[in-house]
């Protein structure tokens, strides 16, 4: 299993089956895995070769071609061909479950 992690998303590659769900809508012809609440910064990618959805709510990105990962604070993440399963990373505080702010 291959994994990246960029800020507070993670990627997981994982075994495409196939599998499709509900489409994702791109966001000004980018994939957005995740806005950062502080900056307003996304991850995201630019290419057409790319497709997001959703499965019992878990998120998945499907690189039909070879694709960049990109955010203004962090480092780019290139994604090869196939499945990935995309998380956002939370953390416990006492009196909350959150997701990490980026």
């Amino acid at each position: 299993m291959t994994i990246y992690r960029q800020g507070d998303v993670l990627i997981e590659r994982i075994e495409d089956s196939g599998q499709t769900g509900k489409a994702i809508p791109r966001e000004n012809g980018r994939i957005v895995l995740a806005h950062g609440e502080v900056t307003g910064h996304a991850h995201a990618i630019a290419t057409k070769d790319a497709e997001l959805f959703t499965v019992d709510d878990k998120v998945f990105l499907r690189m039909i071609g070879v694709g960049e990962l990109t955010h203004e604070e962090h480092g780019v993440v290139t994604l090869d061909r196939g499945l990935y399963r995309v998380t956002r990373q939370s953390e416990y505080t006492p009196g909350e479950i959150r997701n990490v702010a980026d």
